[in-house]
């Protein structure tokens, strides 16, 4: 089991960019894959980006591909997402995943350890 928790989540304008980070706990980090979903009021979480556990291939949803770009550092037990350009519609709280198994995104019962989730507000 992993013990996750994000960081990084702010208020800022539209075009602007942010920087979120999970800091990971616990065993074998590196043979996990994690994962961003995002939660904004009265929607259903979605998925944002994952990133596989050894080989760091990368995967996105299509409303946030070309503008955010997921990284992860095994030593460090971070997993780092840069988010640039960002919308109004990115408004919503931004949670880490992380479980052993293929990087899915947008498939939130694929992870079994979850982090409590940063906030992200972007006004327009």
């Amino acid at each position: 089991q992993l013990h996750l928790r994000e960081s990084g989540g702010d208020v800022v304008q539209a075009g602007e960019s942010l920087t979120l980070s999970c800091a990971a706990s616990g065993p074998d980090f590196e043979n996990y894959a994690a994962a961003w979903f995002r939660q904004a009021p009265g929607k259903e979480r979605e998925g944002v980006s994952c990133i596989t556990a050894s080989s760091g291939i990368t995967h996105y949803s299509n409303d946030v591909k070309g503008r955010f770009t997921i990284s992860r550092n095994n030593a460090k037990k971070t997993v780092t997402l840069q988010m640039n350009s960002l919308e109004p519609a990115d408004t919503a709280v931004y949670v880490c995943a992380a479980d052993w198994g293929p990087c899915t995104v947008g498939v939130p019962k694929m992870y079994s350890n979850w982090g409590q989730g940063t906030q992200v507000t972007v006004s327009s």
